[in-house]
């Protein structure tokens, strides 16, 4: 025999209110892009990738200018900023689709293993910025003889 519950319907439409909500916020909350501006945020796509000397960083940065960009390495943490301007005059020109993002970004990544400061090297070509980080002599791997008796 089936128990027999108490059907609250108030219960159900809070349960629904509450999800859509949630469902409204994840679309315009804070973070969201869906009605700002293309111009309030940018974030270049970025790469990591690590041998046993270095670490590299790549982002894609086309269309900035390099004095436009600024990185910087606090402990671990390597940080790109940058702005890409926008080219678009206010002319008696119609816009039909707008669909490349400019503004200023931060792109702040940990870093996968310590590195020497003072030996980072950047270059800038066809758009993709390449930081270069040797690592440590510490953190390089280090092989092990084995003597036999």
């Amino acid at each position: 025999m089936p128990d027999i519950m108490e059907w609250r319907p108030f219960r159900e439409v809070s349960k629904l209110r509450r999800e859509m909500d949630r469902l409204w916020d994840d679309y315009f909350g804070p973070g969201r892009r869906a009605l700002r501006p293309m111009e309030m945020e940018f974030a270049p796509a970025v790469d990591v990738s690590e041998t046993a000397e270095q670490v590299v960083v790549k982002a894609e940065v086309p269309g900035i200018d390099v004095k436009d960009i600024d990185i910087t390495l606090s402990g671990d943490v390597l940080t790109i900023k940058g702005e890409k301007k926008s080219e678009r005059e206010e002319k008696e020109e119609s816009y039909h689709l707008v669909e490349r993002s400019y503004g200023s970004f931060t792109r702040s990544l940990k870093l996968p293993a310590a590195v020497e400061m003072d030996k980072i090297a950047a270059r800038y070509e066809k758009g993709v910025l390449t930081v270069i980080c040797p690592k440590k002599e510490e953190v390089k791997p280090k092989a092990i003889e084995i003597k036999t008796a």
